[in-house]
């Protein structure tokens, strides 16, 4: 069993590890199919070789082509490291700075099997959102964040550990950019060849900044989404009784049955991953189970679904189980092993013979922004033979599921017309149903507009422009007790908020938020780290922080807790930046500027120099080439003469050189490599992921005819 002290030595390849392979027991990512060409795979070979030196890349050469053909994408099996992948407590990590074990913290974490949708795969949620490209980068990562002071920044391209760079203090340890890609190339079917290279990654929202706590992340913003549905739309505020329809139990979308509960309404949740399914039974996230949708009217006749060791085999079940939960307003979350297609024809036609709805509410939750790769399902096959069809003939699988959607939508406007609101969640479902064909334009309003609202304009918007949005925090220790402090700690933050004075508006979405707290600690919430979300306004954030903080330095929380501010907000930021105007004199302006073909260089350049001491920086959609075909970053230094300047000159400039070689070093530039090279005996603090050249060429070949 491999330790953190040996994860943190880097790269193990002296011995190579054990190659076990694809491990059983546990879900894996669908094969991908990039349809790459002869020279795009030695391409990718070469490129997943730049990690080990020439003695070993024979060896290894042939075990990534064996993975690219058989997975579409080289993972590197072998290097899935021997250990039990979870959060440890921050001070288990070997680091030389907090700051960097905490982020150890978080990247095991997402890694976590509990957590994690995919974990062999480094995939946290979504189907795809990734952690790392492959497990060389995991190795490297770990190795430069125990190695990390509190004078450096790592800087990570897509999943690359690009190295670690001079920066100070106050600068951020780390800096993150992924899919960063010119427009025009931004494609679906331009990604899937990248990633198959291994050029870029999609980091999803909170994957691949390491910031997923899990379900739980989601749960409260579809507890609010749910509560405050109800109230815009059924005028209830008790949804006691009222049901809720979905689909997903996977990776985010596992939060879906413990909002409905905690919503305190009936929650129909269809998957057809029976290993995800089981996966939230076994967690107590689905209080209900069953593969049958006629098993639900003689359920309501045989009462509620207690016993799950065999799938019940009576007629009509699901139903039965909806109806009683309705009749008696129990807050229930039923999981339906079985498409969502099925699920919702069987809900309208039960409304058509009956003249009943039986439905309230209505969502999706599958991976809609990755519908041909494994996101969604079609109703026409099984699961296992889908997955087969998916990697054997992709365009086939793309019609299918094209076809599926539109049967999804036709059911679910025949529901609506009766009275059900349903929402889309985010996650592309409209715009997939749209280009499939499905009926859901906006009857008199211009193409971009659907039938039915998004949930951030519809639902949430009135919330964000309060200022509210979701935070989070992780207790670096582990210790369940030091979770339960900060609930404390932030529900009395709230509470004295109320007591001091809000409008009716916000305190309304406080109340929310203190019975969300209330709920969360009793439901079984954390899965992986001990963490929390809560949404809050300005002060609310604030005084919580502060409130945490304080408790940190009085001794009645262990040790530090980690705060990161969720993607999905109303602002890119938490807060408003003050610029002010710098009176110089005999000012000289220092100007700069990237243009790479994949963006996250010209995105950390920018990034960079603003806390590196840039008087001002810039990002640009366009430039010379036209729009679409490039994205430049720029800056402005002012030097004034001042000690201060020169200290800002020196840092930022070094950066601003020093990121761009780097990054030409990597892609393989013999110049750029002597220049960092040189650049690193210069400055200590500097430490860069060099490339390892393919000395035999020949290896390429072999390999793939093999």
């Amino acid at each position: 069993m491999t330790t953190l002290k040996e994860i943190c030595r880097g790269l193990p390849l002296n011995p190579l590890p054990e190659n076990r392979g694809r491990r059983n027991g546990i879900p894996h990512a669908p094969v991908r199919t990039p349809n790459l060409t002869a020279q795009e795979k030695k391409l990718a070979l070469r490129n997943a070789l730049r990690y080990f030196p020439p003695d070993i890349q024979k060896k290894l050469v042939l075990e990534f082509a064996e993975e690219l053909r058989l997975y579409g994408h080289i993972y590197m099996y072998r290097f899935c490291p021997d250990i039990e992948m979870r959060a440890y407590p921050i001070e288990d990590y070997p680091c030389k700075t907090k700051s960097a074990a905490a982020i150890m913290l978080m990247i095991m974490n997402n890694l976590d099997p509990s957590v994690a949708q995919f974990p062999q795969e480094l995939v946290t949620y979504g189907g795809n959102g990734q952690v790392f490209s492959n497990w060389a980068q995991f190795w490297l990562a770990m190795q430069y964040l125990s190695e990390m002071t509190e004078e450096q920044t790592l800087v990570m391209y897509s999943g690359h550990p690009l190295g670690l760079f001079p920066s100070h203090r106050y600068a951020p340890r780390l800096v993150i950019t992924n899919g960063m890609v010119i427009p025009n190339y931004s494609s679906r079917d331009e990604y899937e060849k990248m990633f198959a290279l291994g050029v870029t990654m999609y980091g999803q929202m909170t994957a691949g900044s390491y910031c997923y706590i899990g379900p739980q992340g989601i749960v409260h913003g579809t507890v609010l989404t749910v509560l405050n549905a109800g109230r815009r739309y059924l005028k209830a505020e008790d949804l006691s009784g009222k049901v809720f329809v979905t689909s997903g139990l996977g990776g985010m979308s596992g939060a879906q049955a413990k909002a409905a509960v905690i919503a305190g309404c009936v929650g129909i949740i269809a998957e057809v991953d029976e290993a995800a399914l089981m996966k939230r039974y076994k967690q107590g996230w689905l209080m209900e189970i069953s593969n049958n949708l006629d098993h639900c009217i003689a359920r309501l006749r045989y009462g509620l679904l207690k016993d799950i060791s065999s799938y019940p085999r009576s007629d009509f079940e699901c139903e039965s189980i909806l109806l009683d939960a309705r009749k008696n307003k129990i807050a229930l979350s039923l999981g339906y092993h079985g498409n969502v297609v099925d699920l919702w024809e069987r809900l309208a036609y039960e409304l058509d013979t009956t003249g009943e709805l039986l439905a309230d509410l209505g969502s999706d939750q599958t991976s809609c922004h990755n519908p041909f790769s494994g996101g969604y399902y079609p109703v026409q096959l099984g699961f296992e033979e889908a997955k087969q069809l998916l990697s054997t003939n992709p365009g086939k699988f793309r019609t299918l599921v094209q076809e599926s959607l539109r049967r999804q939508v036709a059911a679910i406007n025949r529901l609506t017309d009766k009275g059900m609101f349903f929402w889309d969640y985010g996650n592309a479902f409209l715009l997939e149903a749209q280009r499939a064909g499905a009926d859901v334009e906006k009857k008199g309003a211009n193409k971009t507009e659907f039938r039915y609202p998004s949930y951030v304009q519809h639902i949430m918007g009135d919330i964000f422009s309060l200022g509210f949005g979701p935070f989070r925090w992780v207790c670096t220790s582990g210790d369940p007790q030091d979770l339960a402090t900060t609930d404390s700690i932030a529900m009395s933050v709230l509470e004295d908020s109320i007591r001091r004075g809000v409008s009716t508006s916000v305190k309304q979405q406080y109340h929310d938020n203190i019975r969300w707290i209330r709920e969360a600690g009793r439901h079984s919430l954390v899965v992986g780290s001990q963490a929390r979300i809560l949404y809050s306004d300005q002060r609310g954030r604030v005084s919580i922080a502060i409130a945490i903080n304080r408790a940190i330095a009085e001794g009645r929380i262990k040790f530090s807790v980690t705060r990161e501010r969720c993607h999905h907000i109303a602002s890119g930021d938490d807060g408003k930046e003050v610029s002010s105007q710098q009176k110089t004199n005999a000012a000289c302006l220092i100007h700069g500027n990237t243009f790479p073909f994949l963006l996250d260089m010209a995105v950390q350049n920018f990034v960079g120099d603003a806390f590196r001491g840039a008087t001002w920086v810039a990002l640009h959609n366009g430039g010379g080439v036209g729009w679409g075909e490039v994205i430049n970053g720029g800056f402005g230094l002012v030097l004034d003469g001042s000690t201060e300047a020169e200290e800002r000159a020196k840092m930022m400039l070094s950066w601003d050189v020093s990121n761009g070689v780097a990054r030409r070093c990597w892609s393989g530039n013999g110049y750029a490599y002597e220049t960092i090279c040189q650049a690193m005996r210069d400055n200590a603090a500097l430490k860069v992921t060099l490339p390892q050249k393919v000395v035999d060429e020949n290896i390429l070949e072999q390999a793939l005819r093999s």
